[in-house]
């Protein structure tokens, strides 16, 4: 039998590695700014066109490399970072594996200029598919300047995956978040096609969030500082009351190492609870120093998950530490025992007795007299007059003792909530065709047996289709407000409301100012309400970020879809007969009954030989 397994070639082994490490755009920028901050920088730029499709350049002031060094650190597993298997439970550095860089010549063109400081002339090397194409000596600056161009250019496939250029640019934007959050003593600047994202100075963990996600930030941010035989916490987290209906500003940090952990976030949540709503997530910036030793960070390419050695107690002091902040700050209510001083006896008054108080009474004071403006200091009296005292009692010797007294008093009825379609007959009321079934089904018969609707993916099915229409047809109307509605979001936040602004002008959207991290509202659609106006934006924007499409209609699409997800009736709310009727109507005249926006099934039909069946 001939043999069949052989050596992969180096190129093969290496697309291949790169599919692990390279996931999109934003993996090379995280791996190129790691590699900067072991570098020792204390300013790096980052500059990227077309989401990273074209260019990713990151230039640092690092140490820079040889001539050696840097044709050697695009071989597979060539590192500076480690030396012997039991570093690997030492580390103390972003990069160790040595896989970083060659992955990335694997796939893309990359061009590096790199210098130390008692070198005199810099290195220039250009690879091209793991291929070297030259390497000479060139002039540059101290540190590190490396170009990535034309991204999985020798894997079409993989390129034919990546999502909008607006899409793939957020996701970098994540990442340098990450970077940038960890190391507020680096100075940073991000560029995107030409123009200047952020310009963030050296400075401390506040500032450094401030400068991030706007300077409304700062008055939402309670401190957290904790430290322990077993980890040192430090960072901030957002007052209760600016919970949000979508994860965003949720951020762990481990040896400066950003973290993906549900474990620690749920430590979190639960610290929280009671404060917030259940479906609501709040923001946390928390850095936590633990001895290398004791966690594993080998255990995804990515290294955003960890493993600790002690779970439980982490998850303890971190859930503890988040409740005294809390308190501490008097975020939460707290009963107050101190004693008032103004309500303490002095010693004095032990042995004192209770002294009367002295009562004066005028003699001359009588109520049915009517005091005249007379000279100063005398009092001069005149009887009230008591003509036409008969009249007050007119017309009652009529009624009195009669049984009809209060025959036209009217008593207000309790109002009828759970309505969400206005206008409806009464009539309808009396029909009784359907039925609420556990609060989340609505039931009704059709001539060959009943019908069972989600009242949930019903009402959604619904409010997409007439959000579709108002989108496209310009039918939409806005009910002004009295006083404006100011909110206030991040910078990526605000860049994403001015790409979809005029899809939600169509809607009933009026805005009067969209820029300098604040949004001034002026009108809302008729079915949103003032207060319900952030969270609707929230999650308009949380959408956007991970969907949206360089094609208009798929903006509208993802429009239409997340309104009708936000404002559709939930799961648990009680309707009254008009209102399930009007919604099994509507939902069958809609274009597309069958299945929810999100493509959800959205009734069920039992036949009366389904029902026979069971009785067999």
């Amino acid at each position: 039998m001939a043999d069949i397994i052989k050596l992969l070639p180096d190129h093969v082994a290496n697309q291949i590695a790169a599919g692990e490490v390279v996931q999109r755009p934003s993996s090379v920028v995280k791996e190129l700014l790691e590699n900067a901050i072991d570098a020792g920088a204390t300013s790096i730029k980052l500059i990227v066109k077309e989401g990273g499709k074209n260019l990713i350049q990151v230039i640092d002031d690092g140490i820079g490399m040889s001539a050696t060094d840097a044709r050697l650190s695009f071989e597979r597993h060539a590192t500076s970072k480690i030396q012997k298997a039991e570093d690997l439970f030492n580390l103390n550095t972003k990069g160790f594996r040595g896989e970083a860089l060659a992955s990335i010549a694997a796939i893309a063109h990359v061009e590096m200029q790199t210098k130390p400081e008692q070198e005199e002339m810099a290195t220039h090397l250009r690879i091209e598919g793991s291929e070297i194409k030259f390497q000479e000596v060139c002039i540059a600056p101290k540190g590190t300047s490396l170009s990535v161009k034309n991204l999985f250019f020798n894997i079409p496939a993989r390129r034919n995956f990546l999502k909008s250029n607006q899409v793939e640019q957020r996701h970098i934007i994540d990442e340098f978040h990450r970077v940038a959050l960890a190391h507020p003593g680096i100075s940073f600047n991000f560029y995107n096609n030409g123009s200047e994202l952020f310009n963030l100075p050296r400075t401390k963990q506040r500032q450094r969030i401030v400068h991030i996600f706007g300077s409304k930030t700062n008055e939402k941010l309670v401190p957290v500082n904790e430290e322990t035989k077993v980890v040192r916490i430090s960072g901030f987290i957002n007052k209760p009351k600016f919970a949000k209906k979508s994860r965003g500003e949720q951020f762990f940090f481990v040896n400066n190492r950003f973290i993906k952990s549900p474990y620690l976030h749920h430590a979190v949540l639960s610290a929280f609870e009671g404060l917030i709503k259940s479906d609501s997530y709040p923001g946390y910036f928390l850095y936590l120093n633990v001895d290398p030793g004791s966690i594993d960070i080998n255990i995804h390419p990515t290294k955003t998950e960890v493993k600790f050695d002690d779970e439980h107690t982490l998850y303890a002091i971190l859930r503890s530490t988040v409740k005294h902040s809390l308190g501490q700050f008097n975020v939460i209510p707290a009963l107050d025992f101190e004693q008032n001083q103004n309500l303490e006896t002095p010693y004095d008054y032990k042995d004192r007795g209770a002294l009367q108080p002295k009562v004066s009474v005028d003699s001359r004071f009588n109520p049915f007299l009517e005091v005249s403006q007379s000279s100063v200091g005398a009092r001069t009296f005149k009887k009230q007059s008591t003509e036409g005292w008969k009249n007050l009692y007119v017309g009652l010797d009529s009624k009195v003792g009669k049984e009809d007294g209060f025959s036209s008093v009217k008593i207000e009825s309790d109002t009828i909530t759970g309505s969400i379609f206005e206008g409806q007959q009464e009539s309808l009321e009396t029909l009784a065709t359907t039925f609420q079934l556990r609060r989340k089904y609505i039931v009704t018969t059709i001539k060959s047996g009943m019908v069972v609707i989600d009242q949930s993916r019903a009402h959604q099915r619904i409010l997409y289709e007439q959000f579709l229409k108002n989108i496209t047809v310009n039918e939409a109307v806005s009910q002004q407000l009295l006083f404006p509605l100011s909110l206030s979001f991040s910078n990526s936040d605000i860049d994403v409301l001015k790409e979809i602004k005029d899809s939600l002008t169509t809607i009933g959207f009026m805005f009067s100012k969209v820029d300098a991290e604040e949004v001034k509202i002026t009108g809302v659609p008729l079915m949103i309400a003032e207060s319900e106006v952030g969270m609707v934006l929230d999650q308009l924007i949380s959408d956007f970020q991970m969907e949206v499409t360089e094609d208009s209609f798929s903006q509208t699409d993802v429009l239409a879809k997340t309104l009708a997800k936000t404002l559709s009736v939930k799961t648990g709310e009680v309707l009254n007969n008009a209102s399930q009727i009007a919604l099994v109507n509507d939902l069958f005249a809609c274009k597309e009954t069958m299945v929810s926006p999100f493509n959800k099934p959205v009734y069920v039909t039992i036949t009366e030989n389904d029902i026979d069946k069971k009785f067999i």
